[in-house]
């Protein structure tokens, strides 16, 4: 019996699962991330630690074919890296592993300066220019010249300009046309000028053979006399009042004089004297009589005519009068102390308004009814009025 033989296959190589963090996290990524943790733009960290930006990108990028002098390079790196608070030895160290850096000393050719030829980007593993295609841009690209023209908005500006440049030549055409100044033609000479002899020379003076060397021309004041309206020169009046204008003050009226001649004409007519009395000038009411108030001690007073209105309002002193005006209504009469306030009628007096304390109002101001309401006052009942009435007495005698 044949055996069959069994052969195992070989043991695949056991492989290690990898999960979602498993991942390789490089020197840029880390120092990235620090910056963007403490909020600082390439340019922030230029102007704050004085590194060009260049280099701070090419330090993230693991780039040293960016720097100008490779010496600089130990000094950059430890400088970012105590700038993010990071440990400087350990950041140095990757940054050459993984960019592949080695420090130089001496006069080695590695520690002199990268020299390139003009116009040639250094080369790198990123890129060949840090500026023209950096892998963590930090300046915005600038925009083209013409990116900002609007290719519909030529159109339209070229239209404007037409519609500009239309408007103002057709306005220059109109004021030239306006300006000009046209001259019509006459097929006849004028009158004037045909009479008129060019070998007359510069005199002025008319010859003897004209028929009109013997006429004087008329004056200005003759020519303008002439051409004159007719009513300014001789203005037209028609009476319209006639019957008023043939009135004789003098005969006619109350305030005529006593005698007045009369007209020859109205004598022969009616055969009257010469001269007519005419009766002297009658007042048909008497006089009203004269309404003062006197005040004997100082009183407050306020009087009032008949519509309202205040005609009088103050403290009156001792000795004080004041003449009430005569009106067709008589007024009213409001007295602080009513005991210091008399009336005098045509030099009577009367009162006194009220007892000495009181106030009294609303006395109407009439002769008719003070006379009436009030008897004449007794002078030996108020030393005050006394004294003021014999003091008016002395100066009226005076």
């Amino acid at each position: 019996m044949i055996g069959k033989g069994f052969r195992r296959n070989d043991a695949a190589e056991d492989e290690q699962a990898k999960g979602f963090d498993d991942f390789e996290v490089r020197l840029g990524d880390m120092m990235r991330g620090e910056r963007a943790t403490m909020g600082k733009s390439l340019l922030d960290v230029q102007r704050e630690l004085k590194i060009k930006a260049s280099y701070i990108a090419a330090i993230e990028n693991c780039d040293p074919s960016a720097f100008d002098t490779p010496g600089f390079i130990a000094g950059y790196v430890r400088s970012y890296a105590r700038y993010l608070n990071m440990d400087p030895e350990e950041i140095f160290a990757r940054f050459c592993a993984e960019s592949g850096f080695a420090t130089a000393h001496g006069m080695s050719a590695e520690a002199s300066s990268i020299k390139v030829k003009s116009g040639a980007p250094i080369a790198g593993p990123l890129g060949n220019d840090i500026f023209s295609s950096p892998s963590t841009p930090f300046i915005p690209a600038g925009d083209a010249m013409l990116s900002g023209i609007e290719p519909r908005a030529i159109g339209s500006v070229l239209v404007l300009i037409a519609m500009i440049s239309g408007l103002g030549y057709g306005g220059w055409t109109v004021l030239q046309e306006v300006q000009k100044v046209q001259f019509a033609p006459t097929e006849q000479t004028p009158v004037v000028i045909s009479d008129l002899d060019p070998l007359a020379g510069a005199s002025n003076a008319l010859q003897t053979s004209d028929p009109l060397s013997g006429v004087e021309a008329p004056s200005r004041e003759a020519l303008d006399r002439l051409y004159r309206p007719q009513a300014l020169d001789v203005p037209v009046l028609v009476a319209r009042d006639a019957p008023i204008s043939t009135l004789n003050p003098n005969g006619i009226g109350a305030i005529r004089p006593a005698a007045e001649p009369l007209p020859e004409v109205a004598v022969a007519a009616a055969d009257a004297p010469l001269e007519r009395l005419s009766p002297p000038v009658q007042v048909v009411e008497d006089t009203a009589p004269e309404l003062q108030l006197v005040a004997v001690r100082p009183a407050w007073v306020r009087v009032r005519s008949a519509d309202g209105t205040v005609i009088f309002e103050g403290v009156m002193e001792p000795g004080q009068n004041f003449v009430v005006p005569a009106t067709e209504e008589p007024g009213t009469l409001r007295v602080g102390e009513s005991g210091a306030m008399y009336f005098a009628v045509n030099g009577v007096h009367y009162g006194p308004v009220g007892p000495s304390g009181v106030v009294t109002s609303n006395v109407e101001l009439s002769t008719d009814s003070l006379t009436t309401t009030y008897a004449v006052a007794d002078l030996t009942a108020d030393d005050d009025l006394a004294e003021i009435v014999n003091y008016a007495e002395v100066i009226t005698d005076e």
